[in-house]
């Protein structure tokens, strides 16, 4: 008789032996003790398979290997499916749970149970777990798998006892294992193909691409994959609005399992126990997970978290967390998995206290990072290419009240260097937040009010928005003035940007003064040799270049470049720009032959700095095409022409002023070429874009209609040319004035047309009017006095003045020779 749980069977008659378990042979058919099947649909896993299997077949003696990795990763499943594939090289295949010292006595004593069932009428557990082990010595080819193990401390004695057969261990645990067993593999998520195909085959919905999505928000995890397909399968659920759910509530969704599951299966819970005995270990180990949790998943830089050092050994904590393969860590980053960060998130969110407290810690720690120097400093480009992608995911969880001004900094650090990769749009929603915040922080008269407004103008500008920057500009300007006075930098600062968004918005003659006001106070408060100083001439010479006054910005431009290339440097972005500035100076001045190699050391210098797709390298790109159509080589500028719009149009989209500016300049080339008929669409598409942004008596919108118009006129479509030829000198001469180079040019395409129209005598005098405005303003020797002298001469022949034009093309000649 045997009462109560393992007691010990006396016995009184027949006897029991047990015999030697050197004595007891496996049994003829073999003995296999699996938990479960193994599932069907096992994708992805190939390699780690070959591998298990290498390791067996080369050992000798004992083999051991470890698989570790993150709960949920598919440990327990690879090691089953190993089994199940080779069940048939052992003679026995036995599964233990070997979560704690008790479970592992546990399931050796079943082996021992199943291998002599004798063992179960007169042992206590702890005796037939004995038995089992003498058994494990004495017999060879067996497989013996010890299922999650959390210590391994809790299998070496085990292993120490074994002499053959091969033990496969699963754990989560990443630490030594490689001092006890054969080989360690680490299992990490499944490719990203083979968790589409799980994702597919599992529910029998053909929709791979948002299989596709839904596998990347799963983090390609096998048991959260696993357990959405079983949830859709059960529920009717399409994978798309499983996505929809798990977007709207990831912590819902994964604790929830079918009824035919464990709950205790679910992801959130798979990671619960394991959270448990972190906090219990370390508590700064939590505390750094759930910051963590607040970034980006991959890629955070170890040197991130050292201002945690305060409170407590930091390296010890990351340590554990990857012991435990809740995160990845190498000598200089940590990497999180996805879903390990939305089930801390959501423990977090129910604790707003703690919630506010990691936001704000979060938030210093990135504070600190931040590299020394201002964000337009090539310098420090690469740490903040690296912090970005973090600070986004932060911004994008935490309240602006949470984050207060120190929140503000960091946003506003961010959109400066998103705005000098080109990511205008990216700085803009930064610096927005940054204003809302500072201002409600500080108050709407505080010098970095002033700072945010400024930087939140300046990404408006360049998308195109000048209109909305003007009076961001003005309250910026006033609020410095006020606050540090009129002789400050940053007041000279304030001015010279509201000066250029003057001039963006066409208004060239009222940029100019604060231009030379702001040139002033940078050069008395910070020398003459001071890039900020060379900053204020180049801006006051495009500004003169605008008001056909390309004599006086040539020197402007020389200036500031010796002033760039001397602080930064001849490879720095900046100087890239003097050099492209000064080549547009050139060819206004009829130079484009000394323009030319400006034009492509910029290009070289800006593509090398700033990368083959930055809106900048666009501007070289195009910038250059000009040059080269000025001497006569379109057939040269029509590929860089190409490769400026689909950059630009890629990075700042269809509709923006910029794509319109090289829409135009591919069209002039095309036309140049002799293909008007390809030009006209683009350059309609040009005018359409250009009023629609800057409106319909801008400077530049009169440019489009004027240049749509020789496009129409080459096509023999002289009447449709000219209303849109004296709109645009209607428009030039209002913006610019009746004597701006700008507007003879006007004048001299409306006189060609009307030529074509078989109205010379309508021609003649307006011919003679841009002749006389272009050699005042450019010189007697100027190229584009030579092309209106030309014009000039060929309406006079087409009135049978051809004595009259004769000495007029001959002068025409002469300039052109002299200038090529």
């Amino acid at each position: 008789m045997q009462t109560g749980n393992n007691a010990r069977a006396q016995v009184l008659s027949g006897g029991v032996s047990l015999g030697t378990p050197g004595e007891i042979p496996a049994p003829p058919a073999g003995l296999v003790g699996l938990p479960k099947p193994a599932r069907r649909v096992f994708v992805g896993r190939a390699d780690p398979l070959d591998e298990l299997d290498e390791l067996v077949r080369a050992g000798a003696g004992v083999v051991a290997q470890a698989v570790h990795g993150l709960g949920g990763v598919g440990k327990t499943e690879l090691a089953l499916q190993y089994a199940h594939r080779h069940y048939d090289r052992y003679r026995v295949v036995w599964w233990v749970a070997a979560e704690t010292p008790e479970t592992v006595e546990a399931g050796l004593a079943q082996l021992a149970f199943r291998l002599h069932p004798g063992v179960q009428v007169i042992a206590t557990q702890t005796e037939a777990a004995t038995w089992a082990v003498g058994w494990l010595q004495s017999h060879d080819g067996w497989l013996l798998v010890l299922d999650n193990v959390e210590h391994r401390r809790q299998v070496e004695p085990l292993l120490g006892q074994l002499s053959r057969g091969h033990v496969l261990i699963t754990t989560r645990r990443d630490v030594g294992w490689e001092d006890i067993t054969d080989g360690c593999l680490r299992l990490d998520v499944l490719p990203p193909k083979a968790a589409v195909t799980l994702l597919t085959r599992g529910t029998g919905q053909t929709a791979p691409e948002t299989a596709g999505v839904l596998a990347g928000e799963l983090g390609c995890l096998p048991l959260a994959l696993t357990q959405a397909v079983a949830y859709m399968r059960h529920t009717r659920t399409s994978m798309n609005d499983y996505l929809q759910q798990l977007r709207e509530d990831p912590a819902q969704i994964l604790d929830t399992v079918t009824p035919a599951d464990d709950a205790q299966r679910a992801v959130a819970r798979t990671w619960s126990v394991t959270m448990t005995d972190i906090a219990r270990d370390d508590p700064l180990a939590i505390r750094v997970l759930r910051i963590l949790s607040c970034l980006a998943p991959e890629d955070v830089p170890r040197d991130v978290l050292g201002p945690l050092a305060d409170s407590g050994d930091v390296g010890a904590a990351v340590g554990l967390l990857a012991s435990h393969s809740m995160i990845t860590l190498t000598d200089t980053a940590v990497a999180v998995h996805r879903l390990v960060q939305a089930v801390t998130l959501s423990q977090l969110q129910q604790q707003p206290e703690m919630r506010d407290d990691t936001f704000r810690t979060a938030i210093d720690l990135l504070n600190q990072a931040r590299p020394d120097g201002a964000p337009d400093d090539v310098v420090g480009w690469p740490r903040y290419a690296v912090l970005s992608p973090h600070v986004a995911v932060l911004a994008a969880l935490c309240p602006d009240d949470t984050g207060g001004e120190a929140f503000a900094s960091v946003l506003g650090g961010i959109g400066f260097y998103e705005w000098t990769q080109g990511r205008y749009r990216q700085a803009l929603d930064y610096e927005s937040r940054a204003l809302a915040i500072t201002e409600a922080a500080l108050g709407p008269d505080h010098p970095t009010t002033a700072i945010r407004l400024g930087n939140l103008a300046v990404s408006l500008r360049a998308l195109g928005r000048a209109g909305e920057a003007e009076p961001m500009y003005r309250r910026a300007l006033a609020i410095t003035e006020a606050a540090l006075g009129p002789d400050h930098p940053d007041t000279a600062l304030r001015l010279d940007n509201l000066a250029v968004s003057l001039r963006a918005l066409g208004r060239a003659g009222e940029a100019e003064p604060l231009h030379r006001r702001a040139l002033a106070i940078t050069e008395a408060a910070l020398g003459p040799d001071h890039p900020d100083t060379a900053l204020r001439l180049n801006n006051l010479a495009v500004s003169l270049g605008d008001l056909g006054r390309a004599g006086e910005a040539e020197p402007m431009y020389r200036r500031a470049l010796a002033i760039t290339e001397a602080a930064l440097g001849p490879d720095h972005p900046t100087t890239a720009l003097r050099l492209d500035n000064l080549a547009v100076s050139l060819r206004d001045l009829g130079r484009a032959g000394e323009a030319e190699p400006s034009n492509r050391r910029a290009l070289a210098i800006t593509e090398a700095a700033l990368g083959p797709d930055h809106p900048d390298t666009a501007l070289r790109l195009d910038n250059l095409a000009v040059s080269l159509r000025a001497l006569g080589r379109a057939g040269e500028a029509e590929p860089l022409n190409r490769r400026a719009l689909a950059i630009t149009e890629a990075a700042l989209g269809p509709d923006h002023p910029d794509t319109a500016i090289r829409l135009n300049n591919l069209a002039v080339s095309l036309g140049d070429l002799g293909r008007a008929g390809e030009a006209e669409p683009l350059h309609r598409r040009a005018l359409a874009i250009t009023e629609a942004a800057l409106g319909p008596d801008h400077p530049t919108t009169a440019t489009r209609l004027d240049n749509l118009a020789v496009s129409l006129r080459a096509l023999g479509r002289a009447d449709e040319a000219e209303p849109l030829h004296r709109r645009a000198l209607a428009i030039t001469e209002t913006a610019l004035g009746p004597d701006h180079p700008t507007t003879a040019t006007r004048l001299d395409n409306l006189a060609v047309s009307l030529r074509d129209l078989g109205r010379a005598d309508e021609a003649e005098p307006l011919h003679r009017r841009a002749l006389a405005i272009t050699e005042t303003a450019l010189g007697p020797d100027h190229p584009t006095t030579a092309t209106r002298l030309n014009n000039l001469a060929t309406s006079l022949r087409a009135l049978g003045r051809a004595d009259e034009a004769e000495p007029l093309h001959r002068r025409a000649l002469a300039i052109r020779a002299k200038s090529m």
